[in-house]
């Protein structure tokens, strides 16, 4: 059994590493790269006229630190700051160094039954997040009264394949799992995968964080699909363990 791992950047390096640890081949393979975005007018501004603040990634808590950091800005003390996820959730306390809900479920659907969301009408909220995404939490907030901001801390920019034989590779090494951890990443590999390869992937056994990306890899015709309710790596790796 070989896992393919497609979470960019140092987290997915490290889900490889404890892979090995346990003696499980892992093959890393990002398809999207992270970057900060150094162009978000009046920031700071923003998070200061925010009455609930809503990390949707861990990129998003991180950027937001980063582009703080830019113009010697601290994170505001007065909104009430949530996550969508337990690590994500961590990661933002310790940068806001405020305390941070979150549900025990990682995905926009139990984000919203969160009790600080549901009496929120003219409250102010801004949601970090990359380049596109979380429509629904958007969209539900909105309905509640809520006048929603986004604010784009980070670009997702897709990874182009040099090599289509790439594929070829993986089959060979026995890839049966892969790891993909936003549905964006899964509609790019599915978008880039060669027709002659294409039943294969199929066939892998998919393992995602969330019933939404679930629902839509089964729509892509995959049938073997495991949501692990979230993508931080300890719970992925003992998913993945035999």
């Amino acid at each position: 059994m070989t896992v393919l791992v497609t979470r960019p950047g140092k987290q997915g390096q490290a889900l490889c590493q404890q892979l090995a640890d346990e003696g499980i081949q892992a093959i890393h393979h990002p398809l999207i790269r992270i970057a900060d975005n150094q162009k978000v007018d009046n920031f700071h501004l923003q998070l200061k006229t925010s009455d609930l603040i809503i990390a949707v990634s861990q990129h998003a808590a991180t950027s937001a630190d980063n582009i703080l950091s830019l113009s010697a800005d601290i994170w505001p003390l007065h909104p009430i700051y949530l996550a969508v996820g337990q690590k994500t959730a961590q990661i933002l306390s310790k940068l806001c160094e405020q305390p941070v809900n979150y549900p025990e479920v990682s995905d926009s659907e139990h984000l919203l039954q969160l009790k600080e969301l549901q009496d929120i009408e003219g409250k102010r909220i801004t949601i970090l997040r990359g380049n596109g995404g979380r429509e629904l939490i958007r969209d539900s907030l909105l309905s509640r009264g809520a006048t929603v901001t986004y604010s784009e801390t980070y670009h997702r920019e897709y990874i182009p394949i040099a090599d289509r034989n790439i594929f070829k590779d993986w089959i060979q090494c026995g890839i049966s799992k892969i790891v993909i951890t936003s549905q964006e990443q899964l509609e790019y590999l599915v978008s880039i995968t060669p027709d002659d390869d294409f039943h294969w992937l199929q066939g892998c056994h998919l393992f995602v964080p969330s019933q939404r990306i679930a629902n839509r890899a089964q729509q892509l015709g995959f049938s073997k699909v495991e949501n692990t309710l979230s993508a931080t790596n300890q719970i992925l790796l003992a998913a993945l363990q035999p």
